[in-house]
């Protein structure tokens, strides 16, 4: 389907593709709609020109996944949210955990490192090995991330057991250099 390169195989390709990555990118972005659009379109555009070197040395669908993360990376430097470092407010937590909604609000108010790791181990499937690689960062640091992000999550969606002193959320973001 790939060697062909006509419109069909590209519109299958991307029909098949493009409602993951598009998911991964809200998840990855914030719920960002206009940011995640324009990163599904930038993972594209990079994906058809670099069509050619690909080696099929990993499924077509991690090459993608890939590309779209390195997107995601470059529109946050861009944005300059790796410099931000701030505390986050969860004294007064929403009332109602159990709702999709209260996941997703406090999914977007994780530092960006802890956010990029969760997605993309708990949700998208993602080994620590994987994700060290796509994210540029050591195995270790991925654990790490992905083990704060939970506590960070539990303390948003207002765990009744969440260890005093955990009431705010401030780490510096390695995830993004």
């Amino acid at each position: 389907m790939l060697k062909s390169r006509d419109e069909a195989s590209f519109r299958a390709l991307y029909a098949r593709h493009s409602p993951a990555l598009y998911a991964l990118a809200l998840r990855l972005l914030a719920d960002r709609t206009h940011d995640a659009e324009d990163v599904l379109q930038e993972c594209w555009i990079r994906a058809v020109a670099g069509l050619r070197g690909f080696a099929w040395q990993s499924q077509l669908r991690t090459w993608l996944t890939a590309i779209l993360v390195n997107c995601c990376r470059e529109l946050w430097r861009a944005a300059r949210e790796e410099l931000d470092v701030e505390e986050l407010d969860v004294s007064a937590p929403n009332e109602d955990v159990g709702s999709r909604i209260d996941v997703a609000n406090a999914l977007a108010r994780l530092p960006t490192g802890y956010r990029a790791v969760l997605v993309l181990h708990d949700i998208a499937g993602f080994t620590h090995d994987e994700i060290a690689e796509q994210l540029r960062i050591e195995t270790g640091t991925s654990k790490s991330q992905l083990s704060r992000a939970r506590r960070a999550m539990r303390v948003l969606l207002g765990s009744a057991h969440a260890p005093p002193g955990s009431d705010s959320i401030v780490e510096s973001d390695p995830i993004v250099t």
